[in-house]
């Protein structure tokens, strides 16, 4: 699915979010936190668009996805970043390889999202950042009507119009229905043996950004 949509997939995207994409992109950039010379591993990270800031500030980021369709697409563009193939519960990395990990709108389309937040754990280095942007729960109850609305209504829609594979986007308006919200991927953070989640809401809710701590020691 993610393969048939991978040559449109950031225009769609910025097109569905109304252009609130690249605002969430900088506010993920900026909780990294990373500095030049850091590893930064940047999971779910599709064609890399969201690899790209941390490449352009002499970060050593690795864009990882399971999708080859996706990462082919990056590759042609950023061929100076390493995109790699890799299953988020199942990462083809060494323990404690990088300074920060993150992952964008792609928690929520792994199979064993836990599993894949200890696996996050495992290859961070002790003391190193977790950040989590995904789609969660509007906070204003009205609000949440009214977005619950258009993902099940507009955004099929408006995805047959200016999409490759609208089936997809019916998928994504699924999912995030069921997702959990934000107190619920928090507990599943911490179950994970993170320390330290906190989060942060953005556009009322519709994205929240979790950021948590590996323990400098186990327990």
């Amino acid at each position: 699915m993610f393969d048939d949509v991978a040559p449109r997939y950031d225009v769609v995207n910025d097109i569905l979010s109304l252009g609130q994409t690249r605002r969430w992109r900088k506010i993920v950039v900026e909780a990294v936190g990373a500095a030049p010379g850091q590893h930064v591993l940047d999971l779910a990270a599709g064609t890399g668009t969201s690899s790209e800031p941390y490449a352009d500030a002499g970060v050593h980021v690795v864009a990882c996805d399971f999708s080859l369709g996706m990462l082919q697409v990056g590759k042609s563009r950023r061929p100076d970043i390493d995109f790699v193939a890799g299953d988020a519960t199942n990462l083809p990395f060494a323990d404690d390889a990088f300074d920060a990990v993150t992952i964008s709108f792609g928690l929520r389309n792994v199979n064993e999202p836990q599993k894949a937040l200890a696996e996050m754990l495992r290859v961070v280095k002790p003391g190193g950042k977790l950040v989590v942007a995904e789609f969660s729960h509007p906070t204003f109850a009205p609000w949440r009507t009214v977005y619950s609305e258009y993902l099940m209504r507009a955004l099929p829609a408006i995805a047959t119009k200016v999409a490759s594979n609208p089936t997809a986007y019916v998928y994504l308006a699924e999912s995030i229905r069921a997702w959990p919200n934000q107190d619920g991927l928090a507990a599943w953070i911490d179950g994970a043996g993170w320390r330290d989640c906190r989060y942060r809401n953005l556009t009322g809710g519709i994205v929240a950004v979790h950021r948590a701590v590996k323990p400098l020691a186990a327990g």
